[in-house]
């Protein structure tokens, strides 16, 4: 029979957050795939668990995946871990998890601490609907893309940052969305963990004066729903009713599809739009 990949969440910073099932696994599994053995050996050393451990990163994602499946494959039981936190989440644990359904292994994830969820619930902020962008990518295109995006999102907010560039990270989401409510979440679960209510113009103050240091967790406050479409019902009173209606009959709609959008985004009636068009 194949062996099972276990998706193993550990702590993300107090080791009194693992779970009763994630040590028994991590004891029971023949091997654990870890995104760094080094960081990985101490917890182990910690709980006292003998499993031997080979490693799993963004540098050897696919090679080592495509090795690992071969192992589930005959019969070997795997754990993955991941430095901190929950595999798969903004790591290279989700290559595995891809390739293991491709070859039609068994995948199960263990629930457990996961920087974001703790961060979100932490934050003061909506909690019913939510967005999560990890890390901002590094090529300047693609991060304009995603900040564009990002601009009328109506959801929390939730982005990683590394201390040394939480800062200038402040800085292009101040420019991108503009002010909000924001919290800044640090060394989550670990002795210094700090809460930091604030705006991005309070963020930034402070942070120009004060250095950051540990991992940080950004919470950003969605854009309000009912502004955003007063500000994009003005925009659209700019355009006469004829104008907007040529407008969706260039992009290839009939006059009452047209009619039906025009209504809608000027938050009328299609009977006023009608009168409009007939005068």
């Amino acid at each position: 029979m194949a062996g099972t990949l276990y998706l193993c969440a550990t702590p993300i910073g107090n080791l009194e957050d693992i779970t009763l099932r994630v040590l028994r696994t991590l004891k029971e599994a023949d091997l654990i795939a870890a995104e760094d053995t080094r960081n990985s050996i101490r917890l182990l050393n910690h709980f006292n668990i003998k499993t031997p451990l080979t490693s799993y990163h963004e540098h050897n994602k696919y090679d080592k995946a495509r090795e690992l499946v071969e192992k589930l494959q005959n019969g070997v039981n795997i754990a993955l871990v991941t430095d901190a936190g929950t595999p798969g989440i903004s790591d290279p644990g989700e290559e595995l998890v891809r390739q293991c359904y491709k070859a039609g292994i068994m995948v199960t994830s263990l629930p457990g601490a996961a920087a974001c969820i703790t961060a979100l619930t932490l934050s003061g902020m909506s909690t019913r609907r939510f967005c999560f962008e990890a890390f901002l990518p590094a090529d300047k295109k693609e991060r304009k893309c995603i900040l564009n995006e990002l601009t009328n999102e109506t959801r929390t907010i939730i982005v990683y940052e590394a201390p040394h560039r939480l800062l200038r990270t402040l800085e292009m989401l101040y420019e991108a969305l503009g002010e909000r409510r924001i919290t800044v979440c640090r060394e989550l679960t670990k002795r210094y963990e700090t809460v930091f209510l604030s705006t991005f113009t309070e963020a930034l103050l402070y942070y120009q004066e004060n250095e950051p240091k540990g991992e940080c967790v950004i919470v950003i406050e969605g854009r309000d729903r009912a502004q955003m479409v007063k500000e994009q019902q003005a925009q659209w009173e700019q355009l006469t009713i004829e104008a907007h209606m040529a407008l969706y009959i260039s992009k290839g709609m009939n006059r009452k599809e047209a009619m039906k959008e025009v209504a809608r985004d000027r938050g009328i009636s299609k009977r006023d739009v009608y009168a409009a068009v007939m005068k």
